[in-house]
């Protein structure tokens, strides 16, 4: 009886910044390939492991790169997958994404990456980039010109073609390592499955008849719950036969994989490739209700979805994962794929298209009117793990004739994560997308979602407004209220002044910001108009009122805004009332009801990735540690401070009004350190990551409020069962 190593236990070392998931099962075989890529990266900037689908090539990086020594990649090893990524434009934003980086700038994406890298030294893997190979190439060629300190390992089919890469084709499995996994996933599978001198011959057939392909032999594996090793290699003869998987040109691993796939298509029942297929129209991730809502009907109950889900996930065709949304599943992308041409064939992939699009609508319509909620930690949450297929909506929105007003509509109802969640740039991208294009829908469907592009251009000039682009923040509102006042549509006018008041509250035209601010609320009044974003308009007035002298109409108008977020469980907007009353606190001298009020501020923002919010939250904080004595502190502050403020826009918005504190300080702080010591501490403070500032900024002894600041929530996903992709009653404005 063959017996093998017990599984191998994790990378050595403590933990190091990155994003690498733990490996779940035993890593098998591959030991000459794995020393040869560790000596590669230790002399070249650029590898790429190249191969065909199902060789194991992201399993095998991964492995590879968890295990680079510590001492040379002290900023970490961090992956990107770019399988769920559609539109080349979108590749900057997946890498922003993967390193966790926030930024609510104009500066194009590729720009913000080669700041954040220039300095660092890190591994950046890249996988599944292979239907995006010239935008990829594109922009790893210019991170690697400006960012010394950076190597890069590429996962893909096919080379980057860029000067200085080193190729590392991936072959499948030698014999013995294939006949290896295959014992060890089978014991996994079915305890006590051993691999005896009967079943041996069986086994090492069904391997060399899959090229010894680890995604062949996987599934393979998977149907050992109803057929023994024999039973498997006579079925996988005769799918041999029948799946050729290409023509002549194909490259033979192409067709062997091709024949694992099909062969395990083959085997399922009519209903499991019938939801094989259609649940091909995700990206990345998804969970149950999306699955029963889009892929059941017309030959498949959306009560039997969760059964028939059950069998793919027993077969490998689909995996299960946890997140902080909750359980989700996603499928291998060369399984998606073949699942898409299938889908193809039946003439079903438009409706499907279509009804995957309608979910995502009455999904972000749910989590605009819960982000008015205690739920606002778990909206965010979901449009994080739902970002990939908001994007493949949108996209399809966008794309597909006389769609354009549900590209506006969805675009613009993700405003709340958008602004709330650090998400300005990519934002922007879809709304400027949506508004530029001529919309020739008719009939009702135009009629219903008419106010789709007004509330579109209202969220682009907030967007822009909080990116310090007043020009285009300016055009945007204009046209919005304009055409707002010819159609008649009070929602739309009432958001379009709130926005152009806050334009004049940044740009230091306090009596103007006041004025359309008031009357922005009168509207919403009007209207009966209630949300976060009725109550910032509030906050913002105290603002304007407070830069004018009157802290204590400031005060009244956020305890106001306070009592009810708190009866709401709003958070986000309550964040920044919170600040207006930190500032009058200041301004009278209660230092420790200042400071009080911005660390509840400081530890919602960041939970929120809000960094505006955040560095608003730390100028002022700067100036009040000042104020108790502590001059050096306030200088690392304000360091980090300006370290966080190259990723929101233009510092303090350029507003005199905005920039008093932080000139306070930095005068005294320099008066009672020196320039030379101040400019030290400054740049200590710069230097801090944004996590690590939120930290300082918390102060000293509070360990554990700090780490719970920093660490993840988990959040159950809002009820979406049946989502409506409709506007509300007051015109897809009333929101959270």
């Amino acid at each position: 009886m063959r017996r093998f190593p017990r599984p191998d236990g994790p990378a050595a070392g403590p933990p190091r910044p990155g994003n690498l998931p733990h490996e779940t099962n035993r890593f098998i075989g591959r030991a000459a390939e794995l020393g040869a890529l560790r000596g590669t990266l230790e002399t070249a900037r650029l590898v790429t492991v190249t191969g065909a689908g199902g060789v194991g090539k992201s399993r095998f990086a991964a492995h590879v790169a968890a295990r680079t020594p510590e001492h040379t990649r002290p900023d970490g090893v961090w992956r990107v997958e770019l399988a769920a990524v559609r539109q080349p434009e979108l590749v900057a934003y997946t890498v922003l994404e993967a390193l966790g980086l926030t930024d609510h700038t104009t500066r194009p994406p590729r720009r913000v990456l080669v700041d954040h890298l220039a300095e660092r030294r890190l591994l950046l893997v890249v996988d599944g980039y292979e239907h995006l190979v010239d935008a990829c190439a594109s922009l790893v060629r210019d991170l690697l010109r400006a960012a010394p300190g950076l190597r890069v390992l590429a996962v893909g089919r096919r080379p980057l073609s860029l000067e200085g890469e080193h190729l590392f084709p991936l072959a499948p499995l030698t014999a013995a390592d294939a006949v290896e996994l295959f014992a060890d996933r089978a014991a996994a599978l079915l305890p006590g499955f051993a691999l005896d001198d009967d079943r041996l011959g069986d086994v090492t057939e069904v391997c060399r008849r899959l090229d010894c392909l680890p995604l062949a032999v996987e599934l393979a594996v998977g149907r050992l719950r109803a057929l023994s090793p024999a039973q498997l290699m006579e079925r996988l003869d005769d799918r041999f036969r029948l799946l050729t998987g290409g023509g002549r040109d194909t490259l033979p691993r192409h067709q062997t994989l091709r024949t694992a796939i099909g062969w395990s298509h083959e085997l399922c029942t009519a209903q499991e490739r019938l939801l094989w297929a259609r649940l091909s129209v995700f990206s990345g991730q998804f969970d149950l209700e999306a699955a029963e809502y889009i892929c059941g009907g017309e030959g498949l109950r959306a009560d039997a979805v969760l059964d028939v889900l059950h069998e793919l996930l027993a077969q490998s065709v689909v995996a299960r994962e946890e997140s902080a949304a909750g359980v989700r599943y996603r499928m291998l992308d060369t399984v998606r794929a073949y699942g898409a041409e299938w889908l193809e064939q039946t003439g079903d992939g438009r409706r499907m298209r279509r009804r995957h699009r309608d979910w995502y609508m009455g999904l972000a319509t749910w989590c605009e009117l819960d982000w008015f909620s205690a739920r606002q930690g778990e909206v965010a949450a979901r449009i994080d793990a739902e970002l990939a297929n908001l994007r493949t909506a949108l996209e399809f929105c966008l794309t597909e004739p006389g769609e354009t007003h549900l590209g506006q509509y969805l675009a613009g109802t993700l405003w709340f994560y958008w602004a709330g969640c650090g998400r300005l740039a990519e934002g922007r991208h879809w709304l400027e997308r949506s508004v530029g294009l001529d919309d020739p829908a008719g009939g009702d469907a135009a009629t219903e979602y008419g106010g789709s592009r007004l509330k579109a251009l209202w969220v682009l000039g907030y967007v822009a407004i909080l990116q310090g682009d007043t020009v285009s923040a300016l055009a945007a509102l204009q046209e919005c209220r304009e055409e707002a006042e010819h159609s008649g549509d009070a929602t739309a006018l009432a958001y379009a002044v709130h926005r152009t008041g806050c334009l004049a509250l940044v740009t230091d035209d306090m009596p103007r910001a006041e004025r359309l601010l008031r009357a922005a609320l009168t509207r919403y009044r009007e209207i009966g108009e209630l949300n976060s974003n009725v109550l910032m308009g509030q906050v913002e007035l105290a603002m304007a009122v407070a830069f004018q002298g009157d802290l204590a109409q400031a005060v009244a108008l956020c305890e106001d805004v306070r009592q009810v977020c708190e009866a709401h469980g709003e958070r986000w907007t309550l964040a920044y009332a919170l600040y207006v009353l930190a500032y009058a606190a200041w301004h009278d001298g209660d230092l420790a009801g200042a400071r009080a009020l911005l660390e509840e501020c400081l530890v919602i923002d960041h939970q929120f990735h809000d960094l505006l919010g955040t560095v608003l939250s730390m100028e002022l904080l700067a100036l009040i540690t000042l104020t108790e004595g502590d001059a050096a502190e306030a200088a690392v502050l304000q360091g980090a401070a300006g370290g966080i403020w190259p990723s929101v826009g233009l510092p303090l918005f350029g507003s005199d009004h905005y920039n008093g504190p932080h000139e306070l300080c930095e005068r005294r702080a320099r008066a009672d350190l020196g320039d030379a010591r101040f400019d030290e501490l400054a740049r200590a403070g710069e230097r801090l990551g944004h996590d690590e500032a939120v930290a300082r900024a918390l102060g000293r002894g509070e360990r554990e409020r700090v780490a719970a600041v920093l660490r993840p929530v988990r959040a159950s996903a809002p009820e979406t069962r049946e989502p409506a992709a409709s506007p509300t009653a007051n015109g897809g404005e009333t929101t959270g």
